[in-house]
């Protein structure tokens, strides 16, 4: 989870923003506000196209539950086993532990209140019902507003069946839709007409509506009328009255298909060649990938911009807004629609090739840019590509001689999963492609030592280590010696948190000496030489400890880099308090914890907050202080086991405790402590860094501690985001 941090207000949530006037629905509205304060779990259920999540995201943004109103889209999640992390991924929350997403959830969820809108879970039934059952009967506080075509079928659960627009409102939704296109559209009897075949349905409706700059509602009537009479049973009356076929399709189910595939006929050849490739997507897509994987074979790649345009003119396809720019997506209705084209016209197998090849060189760019003043860039986009990014993790472990892909695709995403608090999906797909023998040992060797990297980031040390052990072996075996020197780095990550310091200091120099060799050069390697620094400081010699984070801060400067920077302002924050430079410590663990923070590292943030504690303490404010660990002893469960169990890393944290106790007292520190642990992330972040500057003075006979090691975890163990393996 990103962490105990309260999720946004409902005011500041992560509701789909109405990127269109939202009509009628006044009775509905007030119904479902009434059974979402009965009840603790409330369906919206009806056709495709019907409205439902428009009227749940209407009525959720009404909601004032104190730990706000979160959105989870289930459409592109395609796997059951991923129900879980969409929660998690939706909630904001980071766990870097071994822990299921369904334990941390839990946890995590334990005494909030808050309001859960699913929307989308019809293909994920039973995991959702198993999941919403679970959360209610252990989460008192939690309300789930579910949105689907059926019901989940939970007890509890209160049924908001929702009908299709009536036919004034159908009109007034009509009217509306063609304004957004700049035509006007009256309220007279073709409209009418065409509202009452098309049953209400506001899908059907706006379809009809981005028709309206080539034909009139006249004639969009007629070749609608058209296209209903094929799908009858031959009596005059059939089509108006939408009769069922027998074993068939509810009417309104055939209705808008019909309507779609009306639409559909009515594009040009080159907007359904589109229309059916745009279905390889998985949830949202931006112009770039739609140009390299829908190009070529009938459609030129300079023609999608103007192909893709008009299907946005015809609501075929949606534009949004987002934080890695404009993006497209499709609804379910239309994406299915086109995925039945795609497969008819044989070419499936090929666009599903395309859209894994985009996102492999998607993922190798973002690696590489890791690396580079775009980190910020890098995280946001692989955020928003991960629905594509695990179709094609699908697709490469799945499709015979698709292996190395699927090796080389989890390994590179490496800064993603140990950086964006994605541990235990990375695992997920580490294991799967480790277990894989493709014959292609290289990309193997790397996916072998991301995921022993992962495994200690996650304090299983006991896997970390075999898994580290046979890349080192597969490695020296293949004569590869950049595997050999990533496989070394992290054992000496493991020695270095298993206090184990002179070990971690001969592994470490060995891997530094290898990398050097080799000419690597990336974050990886910067965050071996850090963990380095914190091992010569365990050691005593915190002068080399400063030489080396000097340097990390130089080349991090010359190329832009800032989240092991980060880690290296962490070490001479340390230092520059054992020297009682407190002004100067407090200087460097702001920025150190701002850039944390800013990249959801949840292991750099407390590393921090835990350092500041000792900081606060030893300017004299020890009631702070001791808030400050609390916070700190609040985020350590999403982290793993506190300061990792090293007697290393503790000792600073039990300097400040004894100094703070022995100033405040048993009763009063424990009574500061508990304020810290009510704080959530955010809230503890806001404080550490809102405090002033200016020192406060110590006080007389304040505790320094001997020149020994630094409450620090080594970076490499430190959830990265940072991706630069070159060649590994």
């Amino acid at each position: 989870m990103r962490d105990q941090q309260r999720p946004h207000s409902p005011e500041s949530g992560d509701l789909p923003l109405e990127l269109s006037t939202f009509v009628g629905r006044a009775a509905e509205l007030t119904e479902l506000a009434e059974a979402l304060g009965a009840a603790r779990l409330v369906t919206v259920t009806g056709a495709c196209g019907v409205g439902k999540s428009r009227l749940a995201a209407r009525a959720a943004s009404g909601c004032a539950p104190g730990d706000g109103v979160w959105h989870v889209e289930l459409e592109p999640v395609r796997d059951p086993e991923f129900l879980d992390y969409a929660v998690v991924e939706s909630l904001g929350l980071t766990d870097h532990t071994t822990r299921l997403p369904r334990e941390t959830l839990l946890d995590r969820l334990g005494g909030r209140e808050l309001l859960l809108v699913l929307d989308g879970f019809e293909h994920l039934l039973d995991a959702c019902a198993e999941l919403v059952t679970d959360l209610l009967r252990r989460v008192p506080g939690l309300r789930v507003l579910a949105v689907g075509r059926r019901p989940l079928g939970v007890a509890g659960e209160q049924l908001l069946p929702l009908a299709p627009l009536g036919e004034d409102e159908a009109v007034r939704l009509f009217v509306e839709r063609a304004a957004q296109h700049g035509l006007a559209a009256r309220d007279d009897a073709d409209v009418r007409e065409l509202c009452r075949r098309l049953d209400g349905i506001p899908l059907a409706i706006e379809l009809a509506a981005g028709r309206l700059p080539m034909l009139s509602p006249g004639q969009l009537l007629e070749r609608l009328d058209d296209r209903f009479r094929l799908l009858t049973d031959g009596r005059p009356d059939a089509a108006a009255h939408s009769r069922p076929i027998p074993g068939g399709p509810p009417s309104r189910h055939r209705t808008l298909r019909t309507a779609v595939g009306w639409s559909h006929e009515l594009c040009t050849p080159e907007e359904r060649l589109l229309w059916a490739r745009l279905s390889v997507f998985a949830g949202r897509f931006d112009l770039e990938a739609v140009e390299y994987v829908c190009g070529g074979q009938g459609l030129h790649s300079d023609d999608v911009f103007d192909v893709l345009s008009q299907l946005l003119t015809q609501s075929v396809v949606a534009r949004e807004e987002s934080g890695s720019g404009v993006r497209y997506r499709m609804l379910d209705t239309i994406r299915a629609y086109g995925a039945d084209w795609l497969e008819a016209t044989g070419d499936a197998a090929r666009l599903r090739r395309r859209h894994r090849d985009w996102y492999l060189g998607l993922t190798t760019w973002c690696e590489l840019e890791w690396f580079s003043p775009r980190q910020d860039e890098v995280a946001a986009r692989v955020e928003a590509e991960l629905p594509n990014l695990r179709c094609a993790l699908e697709y490469c472990l799945s499709e015979p001689d698709e292996a190395h892909l699927g090796h080389y695709l989890a390994g590179s995403l490496w800064f993603y999963w140990v950086g964006c608090g994605r541990l235990s999906e990375g695992r997920h797909w580490l294991e799967q492609a480790v277990a894989l023998d493709s014959g292609h040992e290289r990309s193997r060797l790397k996916a072998l030592w991301v995921l022993g990297y992962v495994a200690i980031l996650q304090g299983d040390s006991v896997p970390a280590l075999g898994t580290l052990l046979e890349c080192r072996e597969e490695a020296e075996r293949a004569a590869d010696p950049t595997a050999v020197a990533y496989a070394e780095h992290r054992t000496g990550c493991l020695a270095l948190l298993s206090d184990d310091m002179e070990r971690a200091e001969t592994l470490l120099s060995s891997a530094l000496a290898r990398y050097q060799e080799i000419g690597e050069l990336n974050s990886n390697v910067l965050m071996g030489q850090i963990e380095l620094a914190m091992a010569r400081a365990f050691r005593g010699d915190l002068p080399e400890a400063v030489r080396l984070c000097e340097d990390v801060r130089q080349v991090c400067e010359d190329h832009g880099e800032r989240w092991a920077r980060s880690y290296a302002l962490y070490v001479l924050a340390y230092a520059a308090w054992a020297d009682g430079d407190l002004s100067g410590a407090r200087s460097l663990l702001t920025e150190c914890l701002g850039n944390a923070h800013s990249f959801r590292d949840l292991l750099g943030s407390v590393l921090a907050v835990e350092l500041l504690a000792l900081v606060t303490g030893a300017e004299g404010d020890s009631a702070e202080a001791a808030v400050l660990q609390g916070a700190a002893a609040r985020m350590w469960p999403s982290v793993g086991l506190p300061l990792f169990g090293s007697a290393s890393f503790n000792a600073p944290h039990e300097l400040c405790e004894t100094a703070a106790r022995e100033r405040l007292g048993d009763e009063r520190y424990e009574e500061c402590v508990r304020q810290g642990a009510a704080l959530g992330r955010e809230e503890a972040v806001r404080r550490a860094l809102g405090r002033r500057q200016a020192a406060l003075p110590a006080p007389r006979g304040s505790a320094r501690p001997a020149r020994t090691a630094p409450d620090m975890r080594k970076p490499a163990a430190s959830p990265t985001r940072k991706g630069g393996e070159t060649t590994g």
